[in-house]
């Protein structure tokens, strides 16, 4: 099979017609198949902005093509393979059903491993339906919110599958993502996302699956207590609407979203070896869709899907700040799982026709900042308290426009881009619930920003705050070899334990930890 690279394309040219339009070319001769594997915008230059794809083909004069052709070159088809261990005297457990529980169960599920996964949360359907609930009333459900439930806080966003990961397992992933409901498209464009409304099925169709092979999907099943005897895991003390219950088991597969803080709490009874990590907190700023694919496309914006962005300086007074979790036509959400608190985030649907871009807007915050391992999440609550406060109740989130954020001044009304987020948001002046360095990194970074990236300081443009949780403040120390942490039998994996960031790099470290485990079975 051989790869054609750097194949210019009008945005008017259609998938079909390129593709026959690189058979007759190129002179590829008894094409048994020909298919896109890349396709990304260039808009380097606003006057000429166009699509560049590569295609995959095979057919009897690959080699002459590879001798004569500069773009052409060798494709190889990447095959998952998973390392067969021996049987274990139990099942696995796994705590998460995020990417990576989803993806670990689905690979022991289908190599005969039955894993249990349990979720605290609901499952899909009724987790959306108190989702929707609160976003109308404010009465938050600690237990089945943006945070917690089926699919993990990714079910509610923008679906992103980009990643700078370098693991070939990625390609499985996405494959599983198509296999599941998600688009073909996502296996070839340069940025793949599926958006919230089509990722709800994709996590159900998942389940489903899992449990035809024996796995088993318990929701609102919350892990209580790890059971330890000599170091080893024995089973665990889950709670559930029907009481508590024991599961023995000589695995657990530890993929709770970092917002689910009372694990953290619980390991270190065990004493659990953890340490501080570096982490981010800002504010969801919010711009018209419009204004930012004009900033990126120039004229042929009309021709292109929702343009996005991903922005990133370095500040004089020693910070960075970055854009993150970019949602083109998307919408601001609240991500609160604890009561009394504000956390924001933001989703977007496949076709992204919303009028708002929103993105978080992001500065680091490193151990130096606060006290101990558990200092970072004493920070993340301070924020959100405080953003409470300033919201008056009900789940209400403080904004402020970025005219009046730059200029140091209280917004009393907004004057352009409506803010998306619900219950509803209360105008003020954010800083009061940020720490100083975080507000004073904001408005560096904003202008600074506005350099590549034209109108991103626009007065009418809006923050909404606080975004506290775009990655885990701890990470769960665990062995590279077998992703165990100091208890045997205990392992860690994806975003809760600070071993990854984002749907696609959580998948393969669950995919991962999963392989580690059936190569440990001999030892337990």
């Amino acid at each position: 099979m051989i790869r054609i690279l750097n194949i210019k394309a009008e945005l008017e040219e259609s998938e079909e017609d390129v593709l026959r339009r690189v058979v007759k070319k190129y002179g590829l001769k008894n094409v048994r198949s020909v298919r896109i594997c890349s396709k990304a915008v260039d808009a380097r230059r606003k006057s000429c902005v166009h699509y560049v794809y590569a295609v995959e083909a095979e057919c009897d004069n690959e080699q002459k093509l590879i001798n004569t052709e500069k773009n052409v070159v060798v494709s190889e088809e990447y095959v998952y393979r998973f390392p067969k261990g021996k049987t274990p005297p139990f099942r696995p457990l796994i705590v998460g059903s995020g990417p990576a529980g989803l993806f670990a169960g689905l690979v022991l599920a289908e190599n005969g491993y039955r894993p249990i996964i349990i979720e605290r949360g609901k499952c899909v359907d009724e987790r959306v339906r108190d989702v929707e609930d609160f976003r109308r009333s404010g009465i938050l459900n600690t237990e089945s919110n943006v945070q917690f439930g089926e699919g993990g806080a990714g079910t509610f966003s923008d679906g992103k599958l980009t990643s700078g990961i370098k693991d070939m397992r990625r390609r499985r992933i996405l494959k599983d993502f198509v296999r599941f409901g998600a688009p073909e498209e996502i296996e070839y464009i340069a940025k793949p996302h599926i958006g919230t409304d089509k990722l709800r099925n994709i996590v159900k169709n998942m389940r489903f699956h899992i449990e035809t092979l024996g796995g088993e999907v318990r929701f609102q099943t919350r892990l209580d207590d790890i059971i330890e005897e000599n170091g080893r895991i024995t089973g665990a003390e889950v709670v559930s609407p029907s009481g508590r219950e024991t599961i023995e088991t000589g695995a657990i597969l530890l993929a709770a979203g970092h917002s689910a803080r009372d694990v953290f709490d619980m390991l270190k009874k065990h004493r659990v070896l953890m340490e501080a990590k570096p982490f981010s907190v800002g504010a969801r700023i919010e711009h018209s869709q419009e204004l930012i694919s004009k900033s990126q496309y120039g004229s042929f914006y009309s021709k292109l899907p929702a343009a996005d962005y991903k922005l990133a300086v370095h500040l004089p007074n020693g910070r960075s700040a970055y854009t993150f979790c970019m949602c083109p036509g998307g919408e601001v959400v609240c991500g609160a799982s604890e009561k009394g608190m504000i956390v924001t985030n933001g989703m977007s649907d496949f076709a992204r026709d919303g009028k708002n871009a929103n993105s978080a807007l992001l500065v680091n915050v490193t151990p130096e900042d606060f006290e101990g391992v558990s200092g970072g999440v004493e920070l993340q609550r301070r924020i959100e308290r405080a953003a409470f406060g300033l919201g008056g109740g009900n789940y209400l989130a403080p904004a402020q426009t970025v005219g009046d954020f730059l200029a140091n001044r209280p917004s009393v009304r907004g004057n352009g881009v409506e803010p998306t987020y619900k219950p509803g948001v209360v105008w003020g002046d954010i800083s009061a619930c940020l720490p100083g360095f975080v507000s004073e990194s904001m408005r560096l970074a904003i202008v600074q920003m506005d350099k590549h990236l034209k109108g991103f300081a626009s007065p009418e443009a809006v923050l909404t705050a606080p975004e506290t949780r775009s990655s885990s403040p701890i990470r769960l120390v665990r062995s590279r070899q077998t992703y165990m942490l100091s208890i045997n039998g205990l392992f860690s994996a994806g975003e809760g334990g600070g071993h990854a960031g984002g749907i696609v790099s959580a998948a393969a470290d669950g995919i991962r930890a999963a392989e580690a485990m059936a190569c440990c079975w001999d030892n337990y």
